[in-house]
């Protein structure tokens, strides 16, 4: 079991020595020296430390007992999932180290299994964005995921939802959102990933209808608490493997069409404008410009507050701040100027079609 590495002897020793004002040695579990403040001592066999290694138990080292790269001390063995994976010498009169032997050695494997809990962590982190990378692939390797997925103990239950959470800004660290979601949601009931610096994938797993939506309202929530400032877009439920790819573009298209005011979009509430975002662009362009003619921003702030308002003069006025009659000679105008009448469904359905593509562009 390489546990003891190189790297974490030489920060045992660092923290250790720093506070107990002493030499401490870090030996391996063949009695090699890993770790020391004389780093004269390096790579030389300690005797003592076989010793422990071989009993099990503490050694005292008096002064005058010869043992081969051994100081007077004591030296423990470090214990690790009940086996001994080296040896901590403390330099010293011994008789002064019996009361912080026990001490130095328990911070000794808090430190080791702290180490291992945050390498396991970064391996199943890892692992989870292997994962994710695969999932959201055009043709991914089914296998490759499954296999990966064995390894997590993780299992992929229907039905699915995927968000995407796009931060513009945050203090905490990726492994801190990570833990904070998986805590919350359950490690089971999601796959949590960032796919870059500053966008978060989140598959829920086997959530569905009202709970769903309550655990992306709970993950608002959250992302507050953790002062994060995001815009979040999440797509519509889906039940197979091959669908991940698809609704993590809906969840793009949700973020890219939606207001830059929205903290969170759902796919549902956008699919239908969505369409024609994906039409061949030059058609839309001639049928929006056909239809809106020399439209301009301040026609589009009329017809889409228009439309938001359920087609209600007076909401639409109060809306945006103008007198009922000032709204109604711009309504004629829009008439007069594309022949389409927006109290009208038909000529309405083709003016918001066309105020869509209109808007796109101007994103553009």
């Amino acid at each position: 079991m390489q546990m003891l590495t190189k790297k974490i002897a030489n920060e045992i020793v660092r923290e250790t020595s720093l506070r107990l004002h002493r030499n401490v040695n870090i030996m391996n579990t063949e009695g090699i020296i890993l770790s020391a403040m004389d780093k004269s001592r390096i790579g030389a066999i300690h005797e003592g430390a076989l010793k422990v290694l071989e009993t099990k138990k503490m050694l005292v080292i008096h002064e005058g007992e010869e043992l081969k790269g051994a100081q007077p001390g004591i030296n423990l063995p470090i214990v690790f999932q009940d086996h001994i994976i080296g040896v901590i010498g403390i330099t010293g009169v011994p008789a002064e180290l019996e009361e912080i032997g026990e001490l130095v050695k328990m911070t000794t494997e808090l430190m080791i299994k702290q180490a291992f809990m945050d390498s396991q962590m970064e391996w199943q982190q890892r692992t989870k964005e292997t994962v994710v990378d695969q999932l959201l692939k055009r043709s991914p390797s089914f296998t490759s995921v499954q296999e990966n997925l064995g390894l997590l103990g993780f299992t992929l239950t229907p039905p699915f939802t995927s968000v995407i959470v796009q931060i513009a800004e945050r203090s905490a660290a990726n492994r801190t959102i990570i833990q904070a979601i998986e805590g919350m949601l359950g490690q089971q009931r999601a796959l949590v990933s960032f796919i870059n610096v500053n966008r978060l994938f989140i598959g829920l797993n086997g959530i569905e209808g009202n709970e769903a939506d309550e655990a992306i309202q709970a993950l608002q929530e959250l992302l507050k608490k953790l002062d994060v400032r995001f815009r979040m877009a999440y797509s519509l439920p889906f039940h197979h493997l091959h669908q991940f790819n698809q609704s993590y573009k809906d969840c793009e298209i949700a973020l890219a069409i939606s207001g830059k005011d929205k903290e969170c979009v759902s796919f549902s509430h956008i699919e239908v404008k969505s369409l024609f975002y994906q039409v061949d662009a030059d058609i839309a362009d001639r049928f929006a410009h056909r239809v809106l003619k020399n439209f301009d921003e301040a026609k589009a702030e009329t017809l889409g507050a228009f439309f938001a308002n359920n087609l209600n003069i007076q909401q639409t006025a109060d809306a945006l701040y103008l007198h009922r009659n000032t709204l109604i000679y711009r309504l004629k105008k829009i008439v007069e100027d594309t022949g389409h009448d927006p109290k009208n469904f038909e000529d309405a359905l083709i003016l918001q079609v066309a105020l869509w593509i209109f808007q796109k562009e101007q994103r553009d």
